[in-house]
């Protein structure tokens, strides 16, 4: 079979539990002749590279031969059919509560325990181990074909152990007795096991675990909405440009069409306001585009004839022609699209950390259970005592505790952060908070307003500062321009109402002028000024070279044949930005500026924030390269970022962070979203992160702890229902009280200082 040709084939893979799932598929798809693969847990998907004419069957008989189902994916019906699935894990976490609620009641109070109470758990507790916990009994079954163990096998051996022998106990011992009865007797002495039931440990168990699986998939399901949401940033329709049959030589005749239906060479309008329907060339008309969606740029870009656009920015000028040059999967948004799916595709894979654990406590069960019976039936005790004795192992090894750590505590964490404006998507992001050691920082929108804004007045000698803004605001406040609507805010916030003026003109690239109160006054550009004969004095020239030197934008002013002042406008750092780098730095955090502006304006905003590490000029893949290579210098990278052109960089970071106040692109790919724009909030989400994942460690520690402890009296034949039980519920609360610590966190803005 020849590789020189290679093809990419995506399936859309059903079935995994677990990242430990996709590892195993992974393996197991590379080890086809030509074949390599890369399975993403968060997308349900495989990406597989197999030489040109292979049969992708061979690849779904794999994936089918693992235990899990492959199809090629339809983008049509995924939704629903994710949807189904969610909707199928919600019903048996429903019927689990429903019927697993009594059983638990009935076995831990005594005085609910009816005449044949235990006939009636055992109703309720059939559906509930059998068909609410199909998912885990599922995965063990496709585990241990595997010669794999997780959590899905600690789970599954241990309901179902418990399950059997209270059949067992029910049908061939003394419990199905009409008046069993489980009291408050906490004492450990050999007793005939087969007048115990553990029902409640199997219902529980399989409840617990199923609620935290379900609101696990639950946000697990929104891992591919970034793709969606960058797509949906496009335009919708566009008005083509189609002749006239009558008048062939004139200007065409517009035609609103879906977006979809135009074609490579198709000339189609861009009125001020509109998006721009794709990539394309400018034919006509000259206007200020604002691209910093794409780009970063926080200043608009002046475009005329023959100028380059891309398709999903802003026209915030004139009227525009242009021909369309790419359409559809060849545009720059459709590529930065796939940026984002590689990245999130080539996502270090975390597995579950209930999952490592199981992986070693399992066999160690499982192998003391084992060294239980024999050691039992060597010792010359019935064989009826040695299985109780093991299968009591077994039971007590399935802690309800383990399914309530991990989901407990980020219910709490997550829920203490959301009233701090800190959304984290999932429990598997907490674990990538806890190496962090750099953060690489978008300037434009995330340490900046990313906002034009008039941040200097300098007026003549001769001239009133405030008549200098109200004949500059007055004129600009008739132009569209992002400078111009800058200067008129500042002038309307700082003078009131502006005076109308008369003439007023827009000299396309250059600048505006008209008659305000009766003067002749133009604003834009030094050449244009020129024009008029009017020249900048030694004074506002310096003034005018030194704002540009720091990356700001110098508009100059003059009336009545004489230059008056000049205007200077930048993006402006956001008051609580400094105080964010600095609390960074106590964190350990290396902080990095990362910018698609130029080296003079970073240089400016690196400075105002003492930060060491500048990266300019950067394109938005060349964002996504700057973080490949911070990772592989062995650093841990946070990302925080807000617009379109961060977004495959926050899917690539260790830890991505979104500001909530940018794009739903920005915020599907990362893995944190601060609801503010305020940066001191990924402090908060930094912080707060570790010390839930520190929460749930010990919540996993005493969950196995309790149980563990109370292994050896099992294997020892002492272990009786109640004693089971007690060690069940005291495990599970103290795991919700440890969980319920994390409401008391406190936000550093308002402690201060950490020290």
């Amino acid at each position: 079979m020849t590789t020189s040709a290679v093809s990419n084939l995506e399936f859309t893979i059903t079935g995994m539990t677990c990242a430990s799932c996709a590892a195993r598929l992974e393996k197991a798809l590379n080890k086809l002749n030509g074949v390599t693969a890369t399975v993403n847990f968060a997308l349900e998907r495989a990406s597989v590279a197999v030489p040109a004419g292979y049969n992708p069957q061979l690849v779904v008989d794999e994936v089918a031969k693992a235990g899990y189902t492959a199809a090629l994916p339809q983008p049509q019906t995924e939704p629903a059919d994710n949807d189904r699935e969610l909707a199928s894990l919600r019903s048996r976490l429903i019927t689990a509560i429903v019927l697993a609620t009594p059983v638990i009641a009935m076995a831990m109070i005594p005085v609910l325990q009816f005449r044949n109470w235990q006939w009636a758990s055992l109703a309720l507790a059939a559906p509930v181990v059998v068909w609410a916990g199909r998912p885990f009994h599922a995965a063990a079954w496709a585990n241990l074909r595997h010669g794999a163990a997780t959590m899905d096998t600690l789970v599954s051996i241990g309901t179902l152990s418990a399950f059997l022998w209270s059949l067992y106990a029910l049908f061939f011992g003394t419990a199905g007795h009409p008046h069993l009865h489980h009291g408050f007797t906490l004492t450990v002495a050999p007793g005939d096991g087969t007048g115990n039931i553990y029902l409640e440990v199997a219902a529980g168990v399989t409840l617990f675990v199923l609620a935290g699986r379900y609101f696990e998939q639950r946000s697990k399901r929104r891992a591919g909405a970034a793709l969606r949401a960058l797509l949906e940033l496009g335009a919708k329709d566009v008005a083509v440009l189609r002749r006239d049959m009558l008048r062939p030589d004139g200007p065409g005749v517009e035609l609103r069409i879906p977006v979809e239906q135009l074609n490579v060479g198709d000339e189609f309008v861009v009125r001020p306001g509109e998006k721009i329907a794709t990539d394309g060339v400018v034919v006509s008309g000259s206007s200020a585009v604002d691209a910093s969606m794409l780009t970063g740029e926080s200043m608009p870009i002046e475009v005329g004839e023959g100028d380059v656009v891309t398709g999903a920015t802003v026209n915030a000028g004139g009227r525009l022609v242009v021909r369309a040059t790419r359409v559809g999967g060849d545009t720059q948004l459709a590529q930065m699209a796939k940026l984002v799916e590689a990245a999130q595709s080539g996502k270090a894979k975390v597995q579950r950390l209930a999952d490592r654990v199981s992986g070693v406590f399992v066999p160690i069960v499982i192998a003391i259970a084992v060294a239980t019976l024999v050691a039992w039936l060597v010792a010359g005790f019935p064989v009826a005592a040695a299985f109780t004795a093991a299968v009591a192992v077994l039971i007590i090894a399935c802690p309800c505790a383990l399914g309530l750590a991990t989901p407990t505590a980020l219910l709490v964490g997550t829920g203490r952060a959301a009233q701090l404006g800190v959304l984290i998507k999932g429990p598997e992001v907490l674990e990538s908070t806890r190496k962090v050691d750099t953060i690489v920082l978008d300037k434009t929108g995330t340490v900046t307003t990313g906002r034009m804004t008039l941040v200097d007045v300098i007026a003549a000698p001769d001239t009133d500062r405030a008549a200098l803004l109200r004949y500059a605001g007055a004129l600009e406040d008739s132009s569209e321009h992002p400078v111009a609507q800058a200067i008129s805010k500042a002038a309307g916030a700082e003078l009131g109402p502006l005076p109308a003026p008369e003439g007023f003109m827009n000299i396309e690239g250059k600048g505006v002028q008209g008659v305000v109160d009766g003067h002749a006054v133009v604003v834009g550009r030094e050449s244009l000024l020129a024009e008029w004969s009017v020249y900048l004095t030694p004074a506002l020239s310096k003034a005018k070279l030194r704002a540009e030197s720091e990356g700001k934008t110098a508009v100059a002013v003059g009336w009545d044949g004489s230059a008056r002042g000049i205007l200077v406008i930048a993006d402006t750092v956001k008051p609580t930005s400094a105080e964010a780098i600095r609390q960074f730095k106590r964190l350990g955090l290396t902080p990095v500026l990362l910018t698609g502006d130029n080296e003079i304006v970073a240089d400016r905003i690196a400075g105002e924030l003492r930060i060491a590490h500048v990266i300019a000029e950067v394109m938005p893949a060349d964002k996504v390269a700057v973080v490949q290579r911070l990772q592989s210098d062995g650093k841990v990278v946070a990302m925080v970022g807000d617009g379109v052109n961060d977004a495959a960089a926050l899917a690539t970071a260790d830890l991505g962070i979104a500001m909530g106040t940018g794009t739903d692109v920005a915020i599907e790919a990362a893995d944190l979203t601060l609801v503010r724009g305020d940066l001191r909030a990924a402090v908060d989400a930094i912080r707060l992160s570790r010390k839930t994942l520190a929460t749930i460690k010990t919540n996993l520690f005493w969950a196995f702890g309790y149980n563990v402890a109370a292994i050896p009296l099992a294997a020892l034949g002492l272990l009786n229902p109640m004693l089971a039980g007690a060690a069940m519920a005291f495990s599970s609360v103290f795991v919700v009280g440890n969980s319920l610590r994390l409401r008391s966190f406190t936000s550093t803005n308002r402690l201060g200082d950490m020290g």
